[in-house]
């Protein structure tokens, strides 16, 4: 499922995704990607498969519990410098 295939960046820093990958993605012209830049290199996506990869990645998380326990940490580290 995996193809490791190199890619050239062209003028006005044009890549273009090989057949193969383009096909198994369903990638029709003029598709909308959306690139997210990582620390590994860059994820080329459909709007639709980030978006179920973000899920995936956040399922069975307590964003609202983190962030009130991140306020609490911050509060209190604040209270301790003044």
């Amino acid at each position: 499922m995996s193809d490791t295939l190199a890619v050239q960046v062209g003028e006005k820093g044009r890549i273009v995704v090989p057949a193969s990958i383009r096909a198994r993605h369903r990638w029709e012209v003029g598709a909308t990607l959306v690139a997210v830049d990582t620390e590994l290199g860059v994820l080329l996506a459909d709007r639709e498969a980030l978006e179920e990869f973000v899920r995936a990645r956040l399922s069975g998380r307590d964003l609202l519990g983190e962030l009130i326990a991140d306020r609490r940490r911050e509060a209190t580290d604040d209270s301790a410098t003044v």
